[in-house]
């Protein structure tokens, strides 16, 4: 496979990769508005009855995934539109002149779609979601037009590309085996029509800017794109470059303590210090413009195996983020090395197994979701609460002792929730707003204010037994071989 991909892709790798992430869009993507407005409130958060058992926050954020790629078979979720078993959505292919169904595959390499606003417009296509195959076409990405034999593994049984294709518990057993026991979420959606760096941005921050004076939180616009703010940076040590409030604001001035665990810290470091994969796009957060005033570079960025450590020792911050720092662990499709998505898989169950083993597990919860859709194929479309989003749908779980076990939340999502989750239960429900947050910055929207946002809150039950830890294996046996339909 490897032979034939490399003859495939060549030098289209790092043109496709560029394009699909980075090709800046003329405008925002337009999609069918949503019925309900995005609105501001101050109103203080109904109860945190409960949550003081609740004393470690850990977000792990992989890549370029749909939900409908990970979960669209999944029983009881909003997933693969389908009558009397059989799948229902054709999307349009207009090199093959007939339209390509969803198939199951059972291959752990994809080749995905372009992802960025341009390309989400296309995919979205006024709400019909019929587009996936001509973003495909109208991107570099191999194997969109050709169909010949050397793409087999990128194609479907009627050689559809494998935007249309979708994975279950054979390939992801142990998401699909947390997800039956604890809680999944079938309408998160990314928080913006875009690739890594806007979504990781909005992670931590609850928006996406350029900002014209990396000191004047004032000076930032809306950018969803981006790709020339990162251009060289990738071997530089962080300076300040993202000028408005980054949530470690609001964490510091309410003293909740917080850890950043990309890949390998290295670049945050003093020399002697060899880079090992340091990546502006997944882990924007040491760029923030208020995390060098406060001289926060320092003790609170630590590496995966620092991370784990913490947990055994009962030293980890109250809120953390996980970020896989590079492809190899990632799960993004169409990456040089073309990596398994088994990888990302075994590093996720390695790092949920840490926790799961300690005696954090009790007081834990543990959010998981993927940053973009990857130009897989989704059929929900993303409702609109301003200019810069929400994005296509991605998968989203919960893993805590306290979630309703095998809960499936239909609550409208976004990873605005995250930051609201995490305000309400250590800062008494205040928010990264430029009116009272004590930090100004020009940001068009309060997200975690937005009227259709729903609360993470209410997928805890403290009145139920806790759930007992489900360590898994993190290379288990594959399932059953595919049988691709469609």
């Amino acid at each position: 496979m490897r032979g034939r991909w490399g003859r495939l892709v060549g030098a289209a790798i790092a043109v496709g990769i560029a394009v699909a992430a980075c090709t800046r869009a003329s405008s925002p993507t337009e999609a069918p508005p949503s019925p309900a407005i995005a609105t501001s409130t101050t109103t203080p958060p109904t109860t945190t009855r409960g949550f003081e058992q609740i004393e470690h926050v850990i977000f792990i954020v992989q890549e370029n995934r749909s939900f409908d790629h990970y979960f669209g078979t999944f029983p009881g979720a909003d997933g693969l539109p389908a009558e009397d078993g059989r799948l229902t959505t054709c999307v349009p292919d207009p090199v093959l002149g007939r339209c390509a169904r969803p198939y199951h595959t059972g291959s752990l390499v994809q080749i995905g779609g372009p992802h960025n606003d341009d390309y989400a417009r296309t995919d979205v296509n006024d709400g019909r979601m019929d587009g996936f195959i001509r973003a495909l076409l109208d991107s570099p990405f191999p194997c969109a037009e050709t169909r010949e034999a050397a793409c087999d593994d990128f194609l479907g049984p009627r050689r559809q590309p494998d935007v249309m294709s979708y994975h279950d518990a054979r390939e992801i057993p142990n998401y699909w085996t947390w997800a039956e026991t604890y809680a999944l979420q079938d309408r998160m959606f990314g928080p913006t029509d875009s690739w890594t760096l806007p979504a990781h941005l909005f992670l931590v921050s609850g928006w996406s800017a350029w900002c014209e004076d990396p000191l004047d939180p004032m000076s930032c616009r809306s950018d969803t794109e981006l790709e020339e703010a990162i251009v060289g940076r990738e071997n530089e040590p962080p300076e300040p470059l993202w000028a408005w409030t980054s949530i470690t604001h609001l964490l510091d001035r309410y003293g909740v303590s917080w850890g950043y665990y990309p890949r390998d810290a290295c670049r945050l470091t003093r020399p002697p210090c060899t880079p090992l994969g340091w990546a502006p796009a997944q882990n924007p957060l040491p760029w923030f413009t208020d995390v060098h005033e406060r001289g926060d570079l320092d003790g609170h960025f630590f590496t995966h195996q620092q991370f784990q450590r913490q947990v055994r020792d009962g030293t980890l911050p109250t809120v953390t983020w996980l970020t896989p720092g590079d492809g190899s662990i990632s799960e993004h499709p169409l990456q040089a090395m073309n990596p398994p998505l088994t990888n990302g898989h075994a590093y996720v169950t390695k790092m949920i197994n840490t926790v799961m083993r300690s005696d954090l597990w009790e007081h834990t919860a543990i959010f998981l979701t993927w940053d973009d859709w990857g130009g897989f194929y989704d059929h929900v479309v993303p409702p609109r609460v301003d200019r810069n989003g929400y994005g296509l749908r991605v998968p989203g779980l919960t893993i805590s002792p306290w979630v309703r076990p095998g809960l499936i939340d239909h609550q409208t999502l976004s990873f605005d929730a995250y930051l609201k989750f995490i305000e309400d239960l250590f800062m008494d429900g205040a928010r990264l707003d430029p009116a009272t947050d004590g930090r100004p910055d020009s940001r068009p929207t309060v997200r975690e204010d937005v009227a259709i946002l729903g609360d993470l809150r209410d997928e805890f039950d403290f009145a139920q037994d806790p759930i007992p830890p489900l360590p898994l294996d993190p290379w288990p046996d594959p399932g059953p071989a595919s049988h691709p339909g469609g």
